[in-house]
């Protein structure tokens, strides 16, 4: 005799099976990696890559700070309804670069301005070739 789990747990199974590769989903829209991201929800790069692969089921802990850290639509997460941000997601890079600049020195900050002041000319010249 056979014993077949409760509807439930196919429910279950289902749910978390899509969870995983929305997490992946996120991540890629963010452009972080899988150590970045972890960091971010406080929860190891393994732990992460193990959610991804399926091998570990995701908890109501890390989806809350999944939807908190990243501005993740619960919903959209838990069952792909609807969008997968309810606001625009964070910049990571402008963060990292922000925390940067904020350590420099004045003079390092003028000379980083300048340069970037540079880029965007570059940039602009470039695109208004084509």
């Amino acid at each position: 005799m056979v014993l077949k789990q409760p509807a439930f747990f196919d429910y279950y199974w289902y749910m978390a099976a899509g969870i995983k590769d929305r997490v992946i989903k996120i991540r890629t829209a963010l452009n972080v990696s899988q150590r970045e991201f972890a960091k971010h929800i406080f929860i190891s790069q393994t732990l992460l890559g193990a959610i991804e692969l399926g091998k570990r089921n995701i908890n109501e802990r890390t989806i809350q700070l999944i939807t908190a850290e990243f501005k993740v639509n619960r919903e959209w997460l838990l069952t792909g309804k609807g969008e997968m941000f309810v606001s625009p997601p964070p910049d990571l890079q402008l963060e990292k670069l922000l925390d940067i600049f904020k350590q420099l020195d004045k003079p390092l900050r003028d000379y980083l301005l300048d340069q970037s002041k540079g880029l965007l000319k570059i940039q602009h010249d470039k695109n208004s070739k084509n």
